[in-house]
């Protein structure tokens, strides 16, 4: 079933459209390079369009009622927004699903050393990477460091043009020899992965030397005189000692800005579209949404990609306690109402599908692979060999979902992620269908997957927004609005 190239089809109008949003999501991709980030853009964009906190109503002693926006945020890494809907909750939502963490480094609690005259940040990767990829590219240094007293320091180098930047050092050519011979999950090791952070050694001057003598050591600045160099400055520049990363939080990540791709312009090619390209669609669809029939949800949250796990992941209770936390606010809560709600839900679950690349062809099985600029994704199943740990959504509610699409004039294709037996993934979907609600895969076509780089079609991404709006104006499988 051949799908027409979405290109084609826009008129001048949906092409300025088009290329606004697509703007727009690239300053977003900009600004939120790790979840922290992420969140608080996302929170000042939203109570900008009359999104309230939770908390904040509750303590207030206020109640909500259709029409009503509210958010919670967990931890400052996930998060959840409600338009209410004129339908009672216990009939259920609409809900959107996507993550915005994304395959990067972490630096270690213990990371700052020296060797050979460089100092080095130790790092342990953090998702699914090619550990190759991610030498000798500039590099930058992004997150929060939070003193003993509580006072969070924001660290954020190697973005603004003035920066410096970060990297790793890879052997040269005409060495390389026996390191060539090696398998590509082998060429570069995890523990390698450490990023250079300076080569500068520091240096006293004549009072500074003497105040040291003074205090009983006149040698202590010659050792490890480069890793002196850089806490100095870290202590200058942030007011850190070396024990603040026990506390801290620093993530290494691509420096640069998200970039047009193409003589034509039109692709996207950037950091963390995976799976950041599905959250931006999703926030966008929910700020669009007019006055809903059936409450709205949309869910933002972090650890998808080391398995949802912890506090902020979507195995968490964060997402059932802020749907119990709202009922009550309405005045619907009770247990069962709240299990009715869950159940009689219906989800998308935002995440990103493998496109088709000609270049390595054999790995996908071409009928069923997504093809850049063909629209909007929908994998029924994800997993791995025999579908394990898939959703694999219903045929019926599919054909919800096609009708939809159908009237809304939006363009979709579907896929697999790979040939049979050896391609493999896993989203959030299988934890949400753990409440009884149909929930189905789908977001944007990506090239170069879990790479330092990702690129996307302007046009993917854009039809992927319409669709989530689409999806959220409706009122469930068995009636439409």
């Amino acid at each position: 079933m051949e799908k027409q190239n979405v290109w084609e089809t826009y008129d001048a109008d949906r092409l300025e459209e088009l290329e606004a949003f697509t703007k727009e999501y690239m300053q977003f991709l900009d600004e939120g390079k790790t979840e922290r980030e992420c969140i608080d853009y996302i929170v000042n964009r939203i109570e900008t369009e009359g999104y309230q906190e939770l908390e904040a109503v509750r303590g207030a002693g206020r109640s909500l009622q259709a029409g009503d926006k509210v958010y919670h945020v967990c931890m400052n890494k996930s998060i959840v927004m409600f338009h209410i809907g004129s339908r009672p909750l216990e009939e259920g939502m609409n809900i959107l699903g996507a993550h915005v963490d994304s395959p990067r480094l972490d630096v270690k609690q213990d990371p700052l050393y020296e060797e050979g005259g460089f100092a080095y940040l130790d790092t342990h990767y953090y998702g699914g990477v090619k550990k190759y990829q991610w030498v000798t590219i500039p590099l930058a240094l992004h997150g929060v460091v939070v003193k003993k007293d509580g006072t969070t320091i924001e660290i954020k180098v190697g973005e603004d043009p003035e920066d410096p930047v970060f990297f790793i050092s890879d052997l040269l050519i005409h060495l390389a020899a026996e390191q060539l011979e090696k398998k590509a999950g082998k060429v570069i090791e995890g523990e390698a992965l450490d990023i250079i952070v300076g080569n500068r050694p520091l240096k006293l001057e004549q009072e500074e030397k003497q105040g040291q003598a003074e205090e009983g050591s006149p040698d202590s600045h010659k050792k490890d005189p480069v890793k002196q160099g850089i806490l100095k400055l870290l202590k200058d520049d942030y007011g850190m000692e070396e024990e603040d990363f026990l506390s801290a939080e620093l993530e290494v990540v691509p420096a640069g800005k998200a970039r047009e791709a193409g003589f034509d312009r039109s692709m996207i090619l950037a950091y963390g579209q995976d799976d950041r390209v599905c959250a931006f669609a999703s926030l966008k669809a929910m700020l669009d949404l007019e006055a809903p029939v059936r409450t709205a949800c949309c869910i933002l949250v972090d650890k998808e990609e080391i398995g949802s796990v912890g506090a902020t992941g979507m195995r968490s209770r964060f997402f059932e306690n802020s749907v119990a936390e709202l009922m009550a606010l309405c005045g619907d809560y009770h247990d069962l109402a709240l299990r009715r709600c869950l159940a009689a839900s219906t989800m998308l679950s935002s995440d990103v599908s493998s496109a088709f690349d000609p270049a390595y062809a054999a790995s996908y099985d071409k009928k069923n692979a997504a093809y850049m600029g063909r629209g909007m994704v929908f994998n029924k199943f994800t997993g791995s060999r025999g579908k394990s740990g898939s959703n694999d959504a219903n045929a019926e509610y599919i054909a919800y979902i096609r009708d939809i699409f159908e009237k809304e004039q939006v363009h979709l294709q579907t896929a697999e992620l790979g040939r049979v037996d050896l391609g493999g993934g896993g989203t959030i979907a299988y934890i949400l269908a753990l409440y009884g609600m149909q929930v189905i895969d789908s977001g944007v076509a990506v090239l170069n997957m879990h790479a330092p780089w990702e690129a996307t079609s302007k046009v993917d991404v854009f039809e992927t927004k319409r669709g989530y709006g689409a999806f959220l104006k409706y009122n469930g499988m068995n009636s439409t609005v």
